[in-house]
Order: structure tokens, then C-alpha cells, then sequence
């Protein structure tokens, strides 16, 4: 499968509370309701938490970008299929509905989006996971931008090949649930997305993505060194001063897998 991934920040007009309430309840359902002309197979709401723990996350990596206010996320089965689906005729006029109904609450040309893969690193089975709003669980977004002396192929494959059994050796002592990375595809059909929006963020080089359950966080010193050696190896790679890091809620508003 292929995902979609959009990084909004809001209108300036809008608290926080108003925005996540018009995407959810105006934009979600009409999102919905092109599920079958548009071919979506999945779209997932990801609400930024207004928690202390998002600063201290950033914290405790040094100056990073301001957070998002949240992430929408949608998938296909493959990139021809979106594409085909984007431009039938049915297509085209959900695109533009959407379109519309995004520039109504959304700074578009602050909120960048890209098509990607993802690849499970800890991906429990069943794959039924989710940070519900009444749940301990929190789901840890990280939009990353790698070092600029790496070339993207290098950053993709230390992230891989290095960073990412580092994270499945701690899963346990740091009591994360899932973990998978999430790496921008190159797609040839972001330009088009980002031309209608008038994009100006350039996109991540991906994200990384976890959930954990903050009811049962660990706070042993195995944990407190994992922690640690998590964020030690991020800097071999990631560029933190052009990444981000927050805790989020997520709204499954379609799912047809």
C-alpha cells in the first residue's frame, strides 16, 4: 500500500479546539463521502495533543521546528491506483470539493504532503493499535529532515539499517507498542499536489511514527538509557533543527482494507 501524508498547520483564525473540530466533523465526512470515487482504502485523522510532554520531547532534543496541529492520512493500494482513481471525471470533482473545503481551514502553503511507504520495525499482530481519545495510548509523530552531509540514500539507510534495530532492541524497556518508519516515496505525483496548494514547506524525508501507552510508561533507568540511546543515534542522521516531534489522538474515519 501507499500512503498519503499531510502535515497541517491551521488558519491563523482558528484556536486549535476549532480547527480539529471543523476537520472532524465538516471536512471528515466529506472526505467519507468520495471514498469510492477517489478509491481511498483508509483515511486517519492524527489530532495533535496539547500536552506538556510534546515540549519536553523537543526538548530533550534541542531546538526543533514548532509542531503541527495535526496529520491526515490516506492510502491506496498502489500509486497507479490513486492516480487513475485522481483523474476520472468522479475524481477530478472530489479533488476540487476537497480542495475547496481545505483552504477553508487549512494554511496550505504551510502544510506539506507526500506520498511514502512504510516499513514495521516492531508491528504488533493483529495490526489493531490505535491512540483513541479515551485510551492511554498517544501516538508519537516525527517528521524528519535529514543531516545535510548525507545524501537522502544515505539518510534512508542508516534510518533502516541502523536507527531502526536500535529502536526494536529498546521496544521492550521503553514500552513502545508499535513502531514503523514511513519514508517519502519521491513520487512524481507530489509536484502536482503540492502546485494546487501552493505548497512552500518542502516535504520530510518521512516520519517516524510509535505507540505507546503512557498508563504503563516505564520509568526505569533501563528505559531512562533506551530513551537516550534513541536520541543519540537520531543525530547521526536527522537534522533537528528542521524536524519535529508532538503526541497525537487518531480519528479512523474510513477504513476498507
Amino acid at each position: 500500500m501507499i500512503r498519503l501524508v499531510f502535515v497541517l498547520r491551521r488558519k491563523k483564525h482558528l484556536s486549535l479546539a476549532e480547527f480539529h473540530d471543523y476537520w472532524l466533523h465538516q471536512h471528515g465526512p466529506l472526505v467519507a463521502s468520495f471514498a469510492n470515487d477517489l478509491n481511498i482504502l483508509r483515511y486517519v485523522q492524527t489530532h495533535t495533543m496539547e500536552d506538556p510532554a510534546n515540549a519536553a520531547m523537543q526538548a530533550a532534543r534541542g531546538e526543533m521546528e514548532p509542531q503541527y496541529d495535526g496529520v491526515a492520512e490516506l492510502w491506496w493500494a498502489t500509486e497507479d491506483e490513486f492516480a487513475a482513481a485522481s483523474a476520472s471525471p468522479a475524481g477530478k470533482k472530489a479533488g476540487a470539493a476537497l480542495l475547496a473545503d481545505e483552504a477553508t481551514f487549512i494554511d496550505l502553503p504551510e502544510s506539506p504532503l507526500w506520498m511514502a511507504y512504510e516499513y514495521p520495525q516492531v508491528n504488533p499482530s493483529p495490526e489493531n493499535i490505535t491512540a483513541k481519545v479515551k485510551s492511554n495510548i498517544a501516538r508519537v509523530f516525527f517528521p524528519l529532515r535529514h543531516q545535510r552531509h548525507l545524501s537522502e540514500e544515505q539518510a534512508r539507510h542508516y534510518w533502516l539499517t541502523q536507527h531502526g534495530p536500535i529502536v526494536r532492541a529498546h521496544a521492550q524497556a521503553t514500552g513502545v507498542l508499535c513502531y514503523r518508519q514511513v519514508h517519502r516515496a519521491g513520487s512524481d505525483l507530489d509536484a502536482a499536489m503540492r502546485q494546487a496548494r501552493n505548497t512552500q514547506v518542502p516535504a520530510y524525508l518521512g516520519h517516524a511514527e510509535a505507540w505507546v501507552d503512557r498508563g504503563t510508561a516505564p520509568t526505569t533507568p533501563e528505559a531512562k538509557a533506551a530513551n537516550q540511546a534513541f536520541i543519540t543515534d537520531e543525530n547521526n542522521f536527522i537534522d533537528m533543527n528542521r524536524s519535529t516531534i508532538w503526541f497525537g489522538k487518531e480519528h479512523t474515519i474510513i477504513d476498507r482494507r
